[in-house]
């Protein structure tokens, strides 16, 4: 079923069991990342097994941390369509433009991805409650996964976080408690409460398993190009855990050989409004600072710290790629354009990745033959509240 070798630390190098639970690192507090016997799975796997499988994420299952597939909670995750934007590249005279669409998710975000393998590994090691912090999709998702595996969930949000996130989580059984402050407080709170409560802590890399879930997005785009990949893709960076999968992907393909093309450079779009990373890349620094009074419509992109700030910068130095920062009005006006010439009712988040498109094109960054992918992080349904001024009926 897997093919898991051993957890290592992203910045020490501390190798630990897999077959326990682990948070973080036990000498340095820093993440983990799992390993894989990549010579065993190159022996035993062939990129032609893989195309007659089920069209979830649950198809990379070598590649994943779950040992028994009794344990697997699938709710119909992953394989989301790559979608030509023909009617947007012809607005844009550009050609090669396309859109991974993770809004067709299960639970309307790619944050499924991630949480459907975190919840389902945790199950799988004997945990019986979850808890995360969160300003809207991750917690759903969790919820969700939770709720299908009879687990209890525990979510901590923002106080000003859209109503419709709040209920989402509440349909399904979670228990939610709305933090004064940002999601920083949020982070503090869920921490401490897991360790009085002992319930399992799911922030955003403070536990190995959501990155292997967001990692399939690389293996998925791999796969619908014809094992070749873009050169250019373009992510809209909260946390940052799928930029940081996506490389690990690429990384595991190339070892495998299943992709011999160039990998590629990869772009992390925040919001002006909440910049650390893109602040950090332009300093040149391997930390970001924490952002101060973070405030933005993206509410995936107000993230004013993270943990694994440094491998996000990692990766997009080792791919060649940048940072941008977008300002509101132009994820606005970036959601219109994309539901005008394309149909697909996008996030703010990923309405992101076309307002920096248009931005590194001005600049030269991009040229006319490349190929690029936009990520939209989740369905445009889940955020009505912004167009709730311009309603008339």
């Amino acid at each position: 079923m897997s093919f898991v070798h051993y957890l290592e630390c992203s910045n020490c190098g501390n190798k630990l069991e897999p077959d326990r639970l682990w948070n973080l690192c036990t000498i340095c507090g820093k993440p983990l990342i799992v390993l894989y016997d990549l010579k065993k799975i190159r022996r035993s796997v062939k990129q032609g097994d893989i195309t007659g499988r089920k069209p979830n994420l649950w198809r990379y299952h070598e590649l994943l941390p779950v040992q028994n597939p009794n344990n697997i909670l699938c709710l119909g995750e992953g394989f989301t369509p790559l979608i030509h934007a023909t009617g947007l590249g012809k607005a844009l005279r550009f050609a090669n433009l396309f859109i991974k669409d993770e809004g067709q998710n299960p639970t309307g975000s790619i944050k499924a991805r991630g949480l459907a393998v975190a919840v389902s590994r945790a199950r799988e090691l004997g945990v019986k409650e979850v808890s995360i912090p969160s300003r809207g999709n991750a917690a759903g998702a969790m919820s969700a996964y939770a709720a299908f595996g009879g687990l209890k969930a525990f979510v901590y949000m923002p106080r000003d976080v859209p109503k419709t996130f709040v209920v989402e989580c509440i349909a399904m059984g979670a228990e939610v408690q709305l933090v004064n402050g940002s999601i920083n407080n949020c982070e503090q709170k869920a921490a401490q409460d897991a360790r009085q409560f002992r319930r399992f802590d799911m922030s955003t890399f403070k536990e190995p398993y959501r990155v292997e879930g967001k990692k399939t997005m690389g293996y998925e785009l791999a796969e619908q190009m014809g094992w070749k990949l873009p050169d250019v893709i373009i992510y809209p960076t909260g946390e940052g855990t799928g930029l940081v999968g996506m490389w690990k992907a690429f990384e595991e393909l190339q070892n495998l050989g299943w992709i011999k093309s160039k990998l590629p450079r990869m772009v992390a779009v925040q919001s002006g409004r909440c910049a650390p990373i893109v602040k950090a890349f332009n300093q040149g620094k391997e930390f970001a600072d924490p952002w101060p009074e973070a405030q933005t419509i993206a509410h995936g992109l107000c993230v004013p710290g993270t943990i694994g700030d440094f491998l996000v910068l990692h990766t997009l130095r080792e791919s060649r790629g940048t940072a941008v920062a977008v300002s509101d009005k132009e994820i606005m006006k970036a959601i219109k354009q994309v539901s005008d010439t394309q149909g697909i009712f996008c996030c703010p988040e990923g309405a992101a990745t076309l307002a920096a498109f248009k931005n590194l094109r001005k600049q030269g960054w991009i040229e006319d033959n490349e190929t690029v992918v936009l990520f939209n992080t989740a369905t445009g349904l889940k955020y009505i509240h912004l167009w709730a001024k311009d309603l008339r009926f």
